[in-house]
């Protein structure tokens, strides 16, 4: 008698066999995406008290099983869903230090647009005095590598001569993204296409060698 065969993951055949996987489970892109999103409307709704496995689960469409096979647990599944949110930074071609931090901050900009990431961070600052750790881990994880790809641009700056070389980096990074973050929080409607250049090209005013302009 032929035994039963084990019942398949339901987010896999929801996506259906996919040709040349690597052998064992196959991960679904789609189910992954609406875990990452059931994970982040709960947040929305109730911030991270509100984020529990049964519950994504549920509302992903998924088995729990599903989500460990990915997430160890809560708090690394909640700071995947945050990164989502942040679009990957362009990499710098080098040619120009304005041109770098242009293409940065505009895809800053896109995300500060959008009136859900506008939300969502707002919530995220206010859980960090809660949940200090999960803040820790996300500014580790999330934040700071983005903020070292524009300092390390800004260095650049200065080896090239492009900026002073007496420039504040730190100053300078936070100008940058602050400009963009604080007009997201408040005035997000006014994040135009041209913003990004407009913020470069102020702070790159000052920082600029005495007498030559950006």
């Amino acid at each position: 008698m032929r035994q039963a065969e084990a019942l398949p993951d339901r987010a896999a055949v929801a996506d259906g066999p996919v040709a040349g996987r690597r052998p064992g489970r196959p991960r679904s892109e789609r189910a992954e995406r609406a875990i990452l999103e059931a994970a982040l409307d709960l947040f929305a709704e109730s911030g991270v008290g509100g984020v529990c496995m049964e519950a994504v689960a549920a509302r992903a469409g998924v088995g729990k099983a599903t989500i460990y096979r990915r997430w160890p647990g809560k708090e690394d599944l909640l700071l995947d869903a945050l990164t989502s949110l942040k679009s990957p930074l362009p990499e710098p071609g080098g040619e120009s230090v304005r041109e770098d931090l242009v293409a940065m901050l505009r895809v800053m900009c896109q995300d500060a647009a959008d009136p859900r990431w506008a939300r969502r961070y707002t919530l995220l600052l206010g859980e960090g005095e809660k949940y200090p750790k999960v803040m820790e881990r996300y500014k580790e994880t999330v934040v700071e590598p983005r903020r070292d790809m524009i300092r390390s641009v800004l260095r650049r700056g200065v080896a090239s001569a492009e900026l002073r070389p007496d420039v504040d980096v730190e100053v300078a990074m936070f100008m940058l993204t602050g400009a963009v973050l604080a007009r997201g929080r408040h005035d997000a409607e006014w994040i135009t296409p041209e913003y990004a250049e407009r913020v470069v090209d102020e702070v790159l005013l000052g920082l600029a060698p005495r007498g030559i302009s950006p």
